[in-house]
This record gives C-alpha cells, sequence and structure tokens, in this order.
C-alpha cells in the first residue's frame, strides 16, 4: 500500500472530491480509487520518478551538431566524451534543468545516414516550448536558425517551425495561458 495525501491528488488530478475520497478511504492503490492521475505520473513502486533521460538525434557530424545546438539555439554542452576514435557520447540539453536531453549521435552507417534530417519522416520531430516565444524567435533569426514557417496563432498556444541544418523539424511553441 501506498499513502498519498489528499492535497496531492487534489493539486495532481483537480478532482477534490475524488482526492478526499481517496484519503478517507485511508490508501490509493495504483489502479484502483477514482483518481488515476499518479498511475501515468511515472512515479513507480518506491517513489522513484521515471522520464526520458535522452534522445538521440542522429548527425553527420558531431561538431557541426554541436554548433547549431548551443552556438544558435543557446543550449547547454551538458557531455561530450570520446568514446573510440569515432564515435563520442554528446549530450546537449535546452537548459542545465532539464530531464531530458539531446543525444547527438554520429550516423555510423549507410540505414542511419539515410534517415539524419528525417528522423520523424517529414513531420514535426521535436517540440520546444518557451515562455518568450517573440524574443526567442527573434534570437533564433538573428543567430541563423532556418524557419520554414512563420509564427502563428493556434488554439493551443503560438507556434513557428524551424529546422535544424540536417533537416529536422521543430516547433518552437509557447502554449497559450490556461
Amino acid at each position: 500500500m501506498h499513502f498519498w495525501p489528499y492535497w496531492l491528488l487534489w493539486a495532481c488530478c483537480g478532482d477534490y472530491y475524488a482526492a478526499l475520497h481517496n484519503t478517507l478511504l485511508g490508501y490509493l492503490r495504483f489502479g484502483k480509487g477514482r483518481c488515476n492521475c499518479l498511475l501515468g505520473s511515472g512515479v513507480i513502486a518506491g517513489g522513484m520518478p521515471r522520464f526520458i533521460s535522452a534522445l538521440t538525434v542522429l548527425v553527420p557530424d558531431y561538431d557541426a551538431a554541436i554548433s547549431f545546438y548551443v552556438d544558435q539555439l543557446g543550449f547547454i554542452l551538458i557531455e561530450d566524451t570520446v568514446l573510440s576514435a569515432d564515435k563520442r557520447w554528446v549530450l546537449v540539453a535546452p537548459s542545465p534543468v532539464s530531464e531530458t536531453r539531446l543525444l547527438l549521435a554520429k550516423a555510423a552507417s549507410d540505414p542511419q545516414q539515410a534517415t539524419v534530417g528525417n528522423q520523424a519522416g517529414g513531420r514535426v520531430f521535436l517540440f520546444l516550448n518557451t515562455d518568450q516565444f517573440d524574443a526567442d524567435y527573434a534570437a533564433y533569426r538573428q543567430a541563423g536558425v532556418h524557419f520554414v514557417e512563420a509564427p502563428r496563432t493556434q488554439s493551443y498556444g503560438k507556434v513557428a517551425v524551424f529546422a535544424d541544418p540536417f533537416g529536422n523539424r521543430w516547433d518552437l511553441i509557447e502554449t497559450a495561458a490556461n
């Protein structure tokens, strides 16, 4: 059994009555009760959170990729470790506190090289959220980032699509206030 205070459940699911009901029962077991918000929260037995730590982005060249992500997008170079004569472990992230990072991996085979810049089959591959869209958009344009679409406002927020030098499409997005 795992005990959850009702205020945590209320903060998580926004349903005061379900949270209070589960607290009055004295426990919330995974898969039981009316508040299932913790089931998809990434919390596993023992309380350790799960999250995606890295996504691999295939690139033709480590240094060109670092130059784009760090110098043009302003990402942080988290790690650059030489593993062998032709393999490095290169992690970048939008900020030092980002849970999810990009592993820049040099394409080493013909099938890998064929997917560089097209890892999502022509769709937007990655989403970069911001709370200052206009400033970031202007800074990225000034830094030479290639936007393939002009900014537009959607029901979910403000968005513009840009491409990395290898062809991967990204959304720069500022979500609408709730």
